[in-house]
Formats: structure tokens, C-alpha cells, sequence
């Protein structure tokens, strides 16, 4: 028990970082660069997508999490947010590494992500266009809180507050899959197509475990490439759980969440058809 914790408190520090200048660059954004500055940015979703999915290729869950509060402030746009979630690889590249996986199925595997991260960013970006003429949100507005004055102090009070509420969410997700962690590879069923529609829920865990537990899975051989690839591609670390923190647009969060997992199943399963 005292390891889970341990896990869960470490994993949740690692995001400070992350957090912290999260909020610094909104707080900066929102109060002082000028209204010519933000219009440019604005303008920058258009290739927005493409580097989301290049972000994405670093095994870092806290890049997720920028994405989703950037996202919220209409930052960056839908399909670059899409990009980043779709490409994160969390976990899966350390953990290939340290099980000596060979190069190719490394770089096969990130490309695969990436190539599909950006395809599907600039489609979504193409469709839901209109977006790009909203404005820059303020997050503390969007917030209802009363920051101080200083933007350090301001972002140092968000970054409390969404730490705690990671640490909390990691450590009930963590003695959850510590408990279950040896009966759930009972419930993927052997070279069925069903495999990649259980592996796709299982990437929706918002926890680093569920992106090791996925790519154990395909290294003992109890799920196939495809099911490994659309677990993966659906898990974004705490990406969605930030989603569902700050976003109050509840439908908006749902939508986003059946858009990724709609992505992850098909793509499974031409991975699977194609025999990649």
C-alpha cells in the first residue's frame, strides 16, 4: 500500500513543473501581452496540429495537460488539442526501452501515433473552422476565483489547486488498478475484434498505469499491435481529467472524449486489416 501511494504522489509532483508554467503562460497571455499579440497567436492554430503531434512524440503526460487547459482558453484549437492526445505516448516509450523492444517497432509505433495525430487534428481543425475567430478566455474568469495581483502567486494558486486534485484522483485510480491489475488481462479476449474496443476504454483511464498496463499487456502477448495502438492513441495521462476540471461545457467534454475513441477503434482495426 505504501508503494501505491508512493507511485501516486510521485506521479502527481512530476506534473508540477508542467502546471506551474501552464498557468504562468496563460496568466501572461491574459494580462499582458496586447490584444495585436493575441490575434497573431490566434492565427498560429492553423499549424497548430502539426506541432501538437510532434509535442506528443515526448513520453510526458504533463504535455496533455497543457494542451487541455490551452485548449479551455482557446489557445490552441480542437484538432491540435486532438494532435497532442491522440500522438502522447505517456509511458509506453520508457517502457519499450527498458524491455530492450527493437528500434523499429519504436519508431514504428511513435510515427503511427504522430502521423495519426496530425491527419486527424487538421480534418477535425478543417471541419470546425469557425473556431479559430473565438477569442482568448480568461481562465480565471472562467474560473470565478479571485487571483492576486502578481501572476506568480496567481498561477503558484491554480497549480495548488489542480496538484490536489491530481494526488487525489491518482491515488483512488491507482489502489483501483493495483487491485484489479491481474484480473483485467482476463477480460481481453484472445485475436477478437472486441479486444480493440476493450483496450480503447482501458486508455481512457487518466493514469500513467493504464499506459503501462497496455503496453505489458502487448509484450506478453494477451493483445495485438492494433489494440495496443488504439489504447494508446486514446490515452492522454490527466489530458481528459483536466478536460473534465475546467471545461464546464459538459457535452463539449463528451464529445471530445466519443471523437477519441471513435479514432482509436477504427484505427485499431485497419492496423489489424492491414496487418501492420
Amino acid at each position: 500500500m505504501l508503494d501505491i501511494i508512493l507511485d501516486a504522489v510521485l506521479d502527481s509532483i512530476k506534473l508540477l513543473p508542467f502546471l506551474f508554467i501552464t498557468f504562468l503562460l496563460l496568466e501572461l497571455i491574459e494580462h499582458k501581452i496586447s490584444y495585436k499579440t493575441k490575434d497573431k497567436l490566434i492565427k498560429t492554430k492553423k499549424v497548430g496540429p502539426l506541432f501538437g503531434g510532434l509535442i506528443g512524440l515526448l513520453p510526458q503526460c504533463g504535455f496533455s495537460s497543457m494542451a487541455a487547459e490551452f485548449y479551455i482558453a482557446r489557445i490552441i484549437s480542437l484538432g491540435t488539442l486532438i494532435s497532442i492526445f491522440l500522438s502522447t505516448s505517456d509511458e509506453m516509450l520508457p517502457l519499450f526501452i527498458s524491455y530492450n523492444v527493437g528500434i523499429k517497432l519504436i519508431i514504428k509505433t511513435l510515427f503511427i501515433k504522430f502521423l495519426i495525430g496530425i491527419i486527424l487534428g487538421f480534418i477535425i481543425d478543417f471541419v470546425y473552422r469557425k473556431t479559430y475567430n473565438e477569442k482568448i478566455k480568461d481562465i480565471c474568469e472562467h474560473d470565478k476565483c479571485k487571483c492576486e495581483k502578481s501572476i506568480v502567486k496567481s498561477s503558484l494558486k491554480h497549480t495548488f489547486q489542480v496538484f490536489i486534485f491530481i494526488l487525489i484522483i491518482n491515488l483512488l485510480l491507482s489502489f483501483a488498478l493495483d487491485k484489479f491489475y491481474e484480473k483485467l488481462s482476463l477480460v481481453f479476449l484472445k485475436d477478437t475484434v472486441f479486444q480493440i474496443f476493450i483496450t480503447s476504454l482501458i486508455g481512457l483511464i487518466p493514469n500513467c498505469s493504464s499506459s503501462i498496463l497496455l503496453t505489458e499487456l502487448y509484450l506478453k502477448d494477451i493483445i495485438n499491435y492494433g489494440s495496443l495502438i488504439s489504447g494508446l492513441l486514446i490515452n492522454s495521462g490527466i489530458g481528459i481529467l483536466i478536460l473534465f476540471k475546467y471545461n464546464k461545457n459538459i457535452k463539449e467534454n463528451l464529445n471530445i472524449v466519443l471523437l477519441l475513441y471513435i479514432i482509436s477503434v477504427i484505427a485499431g482495426l485497419f492496423i489489424n486489416i492491414l496487418g501492420v
